[in-house]
């Protein structure tokens, strides 16, 4: 038995298709493909749930032929890989993918472009990834389209280009914002271009699919990477640590909450989250949004104070607590995370702090955090000098989001 797996873009069949089919014993397809492209000796059997076409193609002979029609690249995100799982070899005839066509249409280079696709119509990660970086596509799913990623983006400023039926007869390509896109009812199949500057030239990579992580120049960065008031910031060593129990990376949120000048959230949006920091202080507000540009990434601000400004946020992964008072720590035991990490100063709110984590259902850790520097001297010689000690108490939950 020998598959040839065809991708269909809507333009001619790929070079080598009439061979395949000539000598198909079974097409396997959507509807639309199938009376498209199919031939009259071949059984079809319309592609629903995979497995009776993996049972049909199970049951051909070694020395019988079958053709299985995708769209667009069946590698990429396609039906290669689950063939490929089952044990079924295939030949593949690729066409344009979904991404290539609606790249084309909008006029823009992709290699900068990254690419996801919600798995089972989960929409969490994927708004994460968007609401993260400047350019994302999204391979839509029931649950995950235009109008839920619309809906999802309200409070960044994203423009959103979707293309529908890419190839097909109905095809159309529309250029909107995310409150226009939640408002619409979108015809499927659908794609989804997300940009936080839809005029920008993205700059020359090596990469594709944007610069890997973490960035070159680490992680932990040291407080004069920072503008801040007075020293007012979380140390480099205890931002390390913070990190760590806060894991943050593609795909998840984090709030920064008491962010001051930002530092936290700055650090986890340049690891790849999607990062909200909760601010009172006009002031910090101003140094954070500077820092945010300095380093590059998009932090959304929430300017208010906690816990009131919290009951609009989105759902987290990761809670960083560097203000406020109990009922901060209480109400961001509450919010849902996986991950809270709270860095108190004062050893009389630990207490306070680990019975809030523990009545919410997290696993509570703590560390108390106390380094010294190596400093020289006037004469050359090296010393130590002292930082400050900081109390970090961690929760853990394992959870959905995991």
């Amino acid at each position: 038995m020998s598959v040839t797996v065809i991708g269909i873009d809507g333009g001619p069949l790929p070079e080598g298709s009439a061979e395949a089919l000539a000598s198909a014993r079974l097409v396997v397809g959507a509807r639309r493909h199938l009376d498209a492209h199919a031939p009259e000796h071949a059984r079809r059997l319309e592609l629903g749930p995979f497995q009776p076409a993996l049972n049909a193609l199970a049951a051909l002979s070694g020395d019988e032929h079958a053709v299985v029609f995708a769209s667009g690249d069946p590698g990429f995100f396609g039906v290669v890989r689950t063939l490929r799982e089952h044990g079924v070899r295939c030949g593949v005839l690729p066409g344009a993918s979904s991404v290539q066509q609606l790249m084309a249409r909008a006029g823009r280079s992709w290699d900068d472009v990254a690419v996801i696709s919600p798995q089972g119509g989960d929409i969490g990660a994927a708004l994460n990834v968007c609401r993260a970086r400047p350019a994302v596509v999204v391979l839509s799913a029931r649950g995950a389209g235009p109008a839920q990623l619309g809906s999802g983006l309200e409070g960044w400023r994203r423009t959103l280009i979707v293309g529908e039926d890419l190839g097909g007869p109905n095809e159309a390509v529309t250029t909107v914002d995310p409150a226009e896109a939640a408002r619409r009812t979108w015809r499927e199949p659908n794609v989804v271009l997300c940009l936080a500057e839809p005029d920008a030239v993205p700059r020359r990579s090596w990469f594709a699919g944007g610069e890997p992580l973490p960035p070159e120049s680490g992680w932990a960065l040291h407080e004069d990477e920072f503008s801040h008031r007075d020293g007012m910031l979380t140390s480099s060593e205890v931002r390390a640590v913070a990190l760590a129990k806060l894991a943050p990376r593609p795909g998840t949120l984090v709030w920064d909450v008491g962010a001051g000048s930002g530092s936290v959230a700055v650090e986890c949006a340049r690891l790849g989250a999607a990062s909200i920091a909760v601010e009172s202080d006009e002031a910090q507000v101003v140094r954070l949004i500077t820092n945010a540009a300095g380093h590059g990434v998009d932090v959304r601000v929430a300017e208010g104070a906690a816990p009131q400004a919290l009951r609009e946020l989105p759902r987290p992964d990761s809670i960083f607590v560097g203000g406020g008072g109990a009922d901060v720590v209480t109400a961001c035991a509450h919010a849902g995370a996986t991950r809270v990490v709270v860095a108190l100063a004062a050893l009389d709110r630990v207490g306070t702090t680990r019975d809030a984590l523990r009545n919410a259902g997290y696993e509570v850790s703590g560390v108390q955090l106390s380094a010294s520097r190596l400093v020289e001297l006037e004469d050359g010689a090296a010393s130590l000098k002292p930082t400050d000690p900081v109390v970090l108490i961690s929760g853990h939950r394992k959870g959905e989001h995991e």
